[in-house]
């Protein structure tokens, strides 16, 4: 199994097998398979990369712990009408909205970090800005009240880790303790929630809807907070980066610093991907990081080169009819950070340098700890 792809060099070829399953890592074979329903399934999105064992499933179990096809595992004919409900969530026109909210959030968070810096502190970007920012938005889209940002980011990464990590037994029956209570504080969300996580309990029932939210925010929000902390890392490393505008500066780290590295689809058939076999069955490894790095996407593919032709070409958010719903929403979260920490970052050094856990799918970094130039 290929974790920590960020780890490895982009592959030579475009499709191979690897572990039992099939990788493809161009950028044509990429989008060919997330938007091809007709012959790949996003059944197994959600699937445990290390089969979960009878003790830890137990505990889950006791707190009614289950991932319906809701969304991001959804090939049914419930996709689309639940996916159009959350389209409505992040709307363009919505999430537009957000912007001088999330100006104000992002400036009195950069003008914490920027007391505690001249203080003469070191600072957990990750944990000062990566980690509220996300999802304080999320929340306030989906009408959550949300205030114990560390409970939430706990369990989310011990997800993100049960279900993509490569765990031992002895950790999942850890991680299984701290998603199964969490998973059973969401049911209680979900039968009080409003808007369209209200109409999906209504209408497809308790089940679906705290799956729904479960996605939400896990994905939802942790992609992003993982996101710019990766990018925040790479502008204190290299500031003359910060002489581009913000928007052009999170399109190029989403090319080539995709919180994301991974998504997996499953063959319906017998197929092929540029000349190799996949049998049904199979289990096919989108290399999405090295999608955006493929030659013919950007000018300069393998460099961070803000506003490049072809910058917006990548595969971050994925392709289809999975595509990310809030794809906007992070877009517009990355800008306003970037903007509001600009004037700060090159006059920051780098104390602790984020580091990623051993998944296929997601970097999960952190901490990022900085302190002024000396």
């Amino acid at each position: 199994m290929l974790f920590e792809l960020w780890k490895h060099p982009r592959p030579a070829a475009p499709a191979f097998r690897h572990g039992g399953q099939v990788v493809v890592a161009s950028h044509r074979l990429a989008r060919e398979v997330l938007a091809d329903r007709e012959r790949f399934s996003a059944a197994n999105a959600l699937d445990a990369v290390v089969p979960i064992p009878t003790g830890p499933l137990r505990e889950l179990a006791a707190h009614r712990f289950r991932l319906p096809a809701t969304l991001a595992n959804n090939d049914t004919g419930t996709h689309g009408p639940i996916r159009e409900r959350y389209g409505e969530v992040f709307a363009p026109a919505r999430v537009a909205a957000l912007r001088p909210w999330l100006t104000g959030l992002a400036r009195r968070a950069a003008a914490g970090v920027a007391f505690r810096l001249r203080a003469g502190e070191a600072v957990d970007l990750d944990a000062a800005v990566s980690s509220e920012i996300p999802l304080a938005a999320l929340a306030r889209l989906l009408d959550l009240d949300v205030s114990a940002t560390a409970e939430v980011k706990r369990f989310s990464r011990a997800a993100l880790e049960l279900f993509w990590g490569d765990p031992t037994p002895e950790r999942q029956r850890e991680l299984a303790e701290t998603v199964g209570p969490f998973h059973a504080l969401l049911r209680g969300w979900a039968a009080e929630s409003a808007g369209a996580t209200r109409e999906l309990f209504e209408e497809y029932g308790e089940d679906a809807a705290t799956a729904a939210l479960f996605f939400l925010l896990v994905a939802g929000q942790e992609t992003t907070s993982q996101f710019l902390t990766l990018l925040l890392h790479r502008l204190v490393e290299e500031p003359t980066l910060l002489g581009f505008e913000s928007a052009a500066i999170v399109e190029e780290g989403l090319r080539l610093l995709p919180p994301i590295t991974s998504w997996r689809r499953v063959a319906l058939r017998d197929t092929e991907l540029d000349g190799v076999p996949v049998h049904a069955g199979d289990s096919v490894l989108v290399w999405l990081a090295a999608a955006g790095a493929d030659e013919g996407v950007a000018e300069c593919p393998a460099a961070m080169v803000p506003g490049q032709r072809g910058s917006r070409r990548h595969l971050a958010f994925g392709a289809g009819a999975h595509r990310c719903l809030g794809s906007q929403l992070s877009r517009l979260e990355a800008e306003v950070v970037v903007a509001e920490l600009a004037p700060l970052l090159p006059r920051c050094e780098t104390v602790t340098a984020p580091v990623s856990d051993r998944n296929l799918s997601f970097r999960m970094p952190g901490p990022l700890v900085v302190r002024l130039r000396r």
